[in-house]
């Protein structure tokens, strides 16, 4: 069983890559392999951003096969409701500024006939893991985005048009370029941040993270035996 973990960033899977020791293709360092001693997966850092996730993605699924990808990452939550450092499986990601504007009315690229807007896991996580107590975990829909949101008008405007639950930089991307290249695929997000007004001060990245390596690290002991 071969699976590719990815993200967007070191930071994001450093429990992974420095305990667990996985190989790792980092796109932001010349994609220059780093050997070490687990064979139970791969890491790819893809850089942040939707096109910086597609086409690290998109290459090296060109020339490496595996049965499972796995993106991993943090996100902001316009759902308050949900604690940070909760992590949660995406269940929906969706292009949010992808298309034109008619005036106050937004087209997404789907109803211009340009493509799709919404992409889904290939592999959800219960379909993976049946029953176990980490397939437990809560699910969320996303969007993905560019520019991520801080303006009180904007947010207001994406919520009513889209209800979304989380907000990522790579989350669509990375269904899309899975989708693609027809390799089952699941999405897991740590929440970081509300999405509202810029304060880093109520922020917990340091949580997200540890809480998502923590659920990785128990869903590849399950899974990649």
């Amino acid at each position: 069983m071969r699976i590719l973990i990815v993200a967007a960033t070191r930071e994001e899977v450093r429990d992974l890559i420095y305990d667990l020791r996985f190989t790792v293709y980092d796109s932001l360092r010349g994609d220059r392999p780093a050997i070490h001693a687990n064979p139970k997966a791969e890491v790819l850092i893809t850089g942040v951003g939707m096109v910086a996730t597609a086409f690290a993605l998109g290459r090296h699924l060109a020339s490496n096969q595996y049965d499972l990808v796995v993106n991993l990452g943090i996100a902001g939550s316009f759902d308050k409701n949900i604690p940070l450092g909760s992590v949660l499986e995406i269940t929906k990601d969706t292009f949010a500024e992808l298309g034109a504007e008619n005036d106050n009315e937004f087209l997404p690229i789907g109803q211009l006939g340009f493509g799709e807007d919404t992409y889904y896991p290939f592999c959800p996580l219960g379909e993976l893991l049946g029953f176990s107590a980490i397939s437990k975990v809560n699910q969320a829909t996303a969007i993905t985005v560019n520019t991520v949101h801080g303006n009180e008008g904007t947010i207001e405007k994406v919520m009513k048009r889209l209800n979304p639950q989380l907000e990522s930089m790579e989350g669509a991307a990375f269904f899309y370029a899975c989708r693609e290249m027809n390799v089952p695929c699941l999405q897991i997000r740590a929440v970081s941040n509300y999405v509202e007004k810029r304060n880093r001060e109520n922020w917990n990245i340091g949580l997200a993270i540890k809480n998502l390596n923590t659920f990785a690290a128990e869903f590849l002991k399950l899974y990649a035996e």
